[in-house]
């Protein structure tokens, strides 16, 4: 009787769990934020930022919510390792993409990496979130300074499209339009925590949502 009613304690008691991957640029501060979520929801903290260094494959975190458990996966941003984010993407419920508001150099960079992302077939039912990184920066853009710099940078891309290959938008295009006008853009800092609870808030509310469950 006790191990039949431990078994549904444990049953009725039990976690979801979800997981989260965080992509973006090499520099663009994926570790240091995810050092940050790790120190802000865990009894232990994470690394100082003055101890991490560039991420050579994946760096991983969980925190426990009331109600789930959320694992995090912190990917490469070389150009090498970029080619292996795909094959994260069937098995993770949400997708965090961090760009360095801070570098204006690497924008158009970033957005060449972020729009692979958003046109994967992979992608196109798992919520994503575009994260403003180093908002503690008197120097980086604003949140809505990012977003139109990436609208421009994809109207830009779209013109010059139709300049060389004289097509005109199809279905697919529209939906990835369509996509782009929903984005969600949040501003964090991974130095100093501005944001990161709102960040993992809405990554909490939408990957209940997720169509993929792991068990």
């Amino acid at each position: 009787m006790y191990h039949l009613l431990k078994g549904l304690h444990e049953y009725l008691t039990r976690k979801e769990e979800f997981s989260v991957i965080i992509i973006g640029l090499d520099g663009a501060g994926k570790t240091t934020l995810l050092e940050k979520i790790k120190t802000l929801y865990n009894e232990t903290p994470g690394l100082d930022p003055s101890k991490i260094g560039p991420t050579v494959g994946q760096n991983t975190g969980k925190i426990s919510l009331p109600s789930s458990i959320i694992n995090f996966f912190d990917l490469g941003g070389q150009r090498g390792i970029r080619s292996i984010w795909h094959r994260y993407y069937d098995n993770c419920h949400a997708v965090a993409y961090v760009i360095d508001a801070q570098d204006r150099e690497r924008l158009s960079e970033g957005w060449e990496v972020f729009d692979t992302v958003l046109s994967s077939p992979q992608t196109l039912n798992i919520p994503l979130l575009l994260l403003a990184n180093k908002q503690d920066s008197p120097s980086s853009l604003s949140v809505s300074e990012i977003r139109q710099d990436y609208e421009d940078w994809d109207q830009r891309r779209r013109e010059s499209a139709r300049r060389r290959f004289g097509e005109d938008e199809d279905a697919e295009m529209e939906r990835k339009r369509e996509r782009i006008a929903s984005l969600d853009v949040l501003g964090v800092s991974g130095l100093d925590g501005a944001g990161v609870r709102e960040a993992v808030d809405w990554l909490f509310l939408r990957v209940q949502n997720s169509r993929r469950y792991v068990n």
